[in-house]
């Protein structure tokens, strides 16, 4: 990230109180604009979210021949080119930070004649592609340079008639599935993906309601087989973006651990497999009362009332990490704040998001006051009962979940927290500082 770091602190602020709508979910966003471009017609989608990640996302839209226009706050319209007709991009795809919109656009060029160039910051040359790009290459797609490691810079030839394939995913990763699913769609013939554990289907979700046929079963204990059939003719429908969980959860976070608080947070997507935080934090002994579930853009919403908790610490199964993946640095933040040890099990993905999450989750603590231990995979933190020192100066990495949830223990420690580098918040929750002030937050 090019410019001089900009250092923000959190102070201790009090009851936090009223409302706060968290963005556009940026997973729905950034699918919103790929199934966009992939129909032949306009889409029209309401709520996008406006962040860096999905900015860039809408941009490589445009390389590949959509038109893609902004007709007001979170109101877009995107004139796709249809499955099979996109265009060879003239000027490299930039991902800037999103390892989503990189990976999701690395299985559309994957599925065409044409070679793409995909490059990204700092952060993003150091997440491993090579995840994605296996399976691709199995369909038929060829890797023409890389960085060490399957990293980007990568130039990647899409296959002329991508294979039908059954992939059977080593890790249960969203990204992977789409990827291939995304290729999939202009093979032939039946795509089929099987992951070992169910994770988030936004992409199953979407393609289903654009018209294509996927058949979704469960598979052994707790995995999914995925079938997809292909060249559908997708059609072009309108999108209301719900509000993102992992948005959300540092709003929720801290309004369970600032002293006297009660917010409300609107419209939440409830999807199952994007809520294993507030599943966590009711077992923590949070206050939450979910009111008026309804449905928006094909996804359950609904709004949460948050209330200032005494929470306790619980252990966290391996098998709830692939619904909560982006919310463990936050949820360690609340585990700081409750009775007893949180064990949070099978984290081994955090090691390969916007920075060794599990590394700098456990630095950050250690910043503050606090004696984590990484065990394995495992993070264990002892709480504090509310009583948190804060005080440290916590290293971002980088990394906007970790900016923002370091600032959200501040709210509620001793001593305030400060972070190292505030601009990356900008990829996925641009209005954070001023959302967190309007209900009391102190930043500073």
């Amino acid at each position: 990230m090019e410019g001089a770091a900009e250092r923000l602190s959190a102070q201790a602020s009090g009851p936090l109180r009223g409302g706060l709508r968290p963005p556009g979910d940026k997973s729905i966003s950034h699918r919103a604009l790929i199934f966009g471009l992939l129909s032949v017609g306009v889409t029209q989608i309401e709520g996008l979210l406006e962040g860096e990640d999905v900015l860039n996302t809408a941009q490589a839209c445009r390389a590949l021949g959509a038109r893609v226009e902004r007709l007001g706050p979170g109101r877009w319209r995107v004139e796709g080119c249809g499955v099979g007709s996109l265009l060879a991009p003239s000027q490299t795809l930039d991902f800037g930070n999103s390892g989503t919109g990189m990976r999701l656009m690395m299985g559309v060029v994957g599925g065409h004649d044409f070679t793409a160039r995909f490059d990204g910051d700092a952060s993003l040359r150091k997440r491993p592609m090579r995840r994605i790009l296996d399976p691709l290459e199995l369909m038929g797609a060829r890797t023409l340079s890389q960085a060490e490691g399957g990293r980007c810079p990568i130039e990647l030839k899409g296959a002329a008639e991508p294979l039908p394939i059954e992939y059977r995913s080593p890790v249960a990763s969203a990204q992977v599935k789409s990827a291939v699913l995304l290729a999939g769609l202009n093979s032939p013939g039946r795509t089929v993906v099987i992951e070992p554990e169910a994770s988030r289907d936004h992409t199953e979700k979407m393609l289903r309601y654009f018209g294509a046929d996927v058949a979704v079963e469960p598979f052994g204990a707790e995995g999914r087989k995925i079938t997809l059939e292909g060249r559908p003719e997708l059609r072009p429908k309108p999108i209301v973006v719900p509000g993102d969980p992992s948005s959300a959860a540092f709003a929720l976070v801290a309004g369970l651990i600032a002293p006297g608080s009660e917010i409300v947070i609107e419209a939440m997507m409830m999807n199952p497999l994007r809520v294993g935080l507030l599943t966590t934090l009711l077992e923590m002994g949070a206050d939450v009362e979910i009111l008026d579930r309804r449905e928006e853009g094909g996804e359950e919403v609904a709004d949460l009332r948050v209330r200032a908790s005494a929470l306790h610490g619980v252990d966290v199964p391996a098998g709830r990490a692939p619904s909560m993946i982006d919310e463990y640095p936050v949820l360690a933040v609340a585990a700081a704040f409750a009775r007893g040890t949180t064990r949070m099990r099978g984290l081994a993905e955090l090691r390969v998001k916007e920075s060794d999450r599990l590394e700098a989750v456990a630095a950050g603590l250690r910043a503050c006051g606090l004696e984590p231990r990484i065990e394995g995979d495992d993070l264990i933190v002892e709480g504090r009962a509310g009583d948190v020192q804060g005080g440290g100066l916590v290293k971002t990495h980088l990394d906007h979940r970790i900016a923002m949830s370091f600032l959200v223990l501040g709210l509620a420690a001793r001593e305030g927290v400060a972070i190292d580098d505030s601009r990356m918040i900008a990829t996925s929750f641009p209005a954070f500082r001023g959302e967190m002030e309007r209900l009391g937050a102190r930043f500073s």
